[in-house]
């Protein structure tokens, strides 16, 4: 009988593709790691540098009050749409179970305090983002790629101050205003599909009165604040990095209306926590 020899190129082969594809693996954590450090940071450092032209008094205010227009009031119509169906699609599904068990004293106040806390918030956040988010990345990854932002450098004035900070204002302060409205057009929506699977008017508006206060609007509101920086902040930063020309720019489109929506679902899920009742914490 041949003994059993080992063949050590095999063998040696078998090692090296095994430490090649854990090269590999550690290689791209480690361009994922320093990536997303590097986004971190560009993002904290156009919020500082905002906030200190803004602070400072040298944001033009004209060109502000243009972006609140387009990024809030542009948005309204979208937000209103959405918000609606969506409510009138949840009261659907949950009327029916509220009537079945014999709870519609119950049913205003839980679909008014979801939408006011959570659906209304980031339904609004949603649909600045991919309406708003997308048109302030494209239009600064235009600017980057036909050397306008580098123009300005050479005249001296900062792409921060004129293109950041004008439109990270206009977030802040707009986003409260559309989740208003998307909250009534959710709510309304809610009240029209209730009343339609048999849940009387006086019942669903007494029982919102009686279980919902300013304060559930107003724990919205603060984090609709948080949405629109988010959105000014990611779509300027992917803006301001474009490179490769209309391809770029479509890249950098796509690129800010994913992250947007990403990170305002990260930071729903901290806002809500920070935010919550302790009596929804069981306390």
């Amino acid at each position: 009988m041949t003994p059993f020899k080992p063949n050590l190129y095999t063998d040696n082969a078998m090692v090296n593709l095994a430490s090649n594809n854990s090269d590999n693996v550690f290689s791209q954590l480690q361009e994922i790691l320093v990536s997303a450090l590097a986004f971190l940071g560009d993002c904290g450092t156009l919020i500082a540098r905002s906030f200190t032209f803004a602070v400072s008094g040298k944001v033009n205010v004209p060109y502000t009050l243009s972006q609140m227009s387009a990024i809030g009031v542009d948005s309204i119509p979208i937000a209103m749409i959405t918000t609606l169906s969506t409510g009138a699609v949840f009261a659907f599904y949950t009327a029916g179970l509220f009537v079945k068990f014999g709870a519609t004293s119950f049913l205003g106040g839980t679909l008014t305090l979801s939408f006011l806390m959570e659906l209304g918030p980031l339904l609004a956040g949603v649909t600045v983002a991919a309406r708003s988010g997308a048109a302030i990345a494209a239009e600064i990854g235009s600017m980057v790629v036909t050397e306008q932002v580098d123009a300005l450098r050479s005249m001296a004035v900062s792409p921060v101050r004129y293109l950041v900070a004008p439109r990270l204002i206009a977030a802040i302060v707009m986003m409260p205003f559309v989740c208003v409205v998307a909250d009534i057009a959710g709510v309304f929506g809610c009240y029209l599909m209730s009343a339609a699977n048999g849940v009387p008017g006086p019942t669903f508006i007494e029982s919102a009165h009686r279980m919902v206060s300013e304060t559930e609007m107003l724990k919205g509101l603060v984090k609709t604040a948080v949405f629109g920086a988010i959105i000014a902040v990611i779509s300027c930063r992917q803006g301001l990095k474009t490179k490769g020309g209309a391809v770029g720019v479509g890249q950098s489109t796509t690129s800010s209306v994913v992250l947007c929506i990403v990170w305002i679902f990260i930071s729903d899920f901290f806002l809500a926590q920070m935010l919550a009742a302790p009596t929804f914490r069981g306390q």
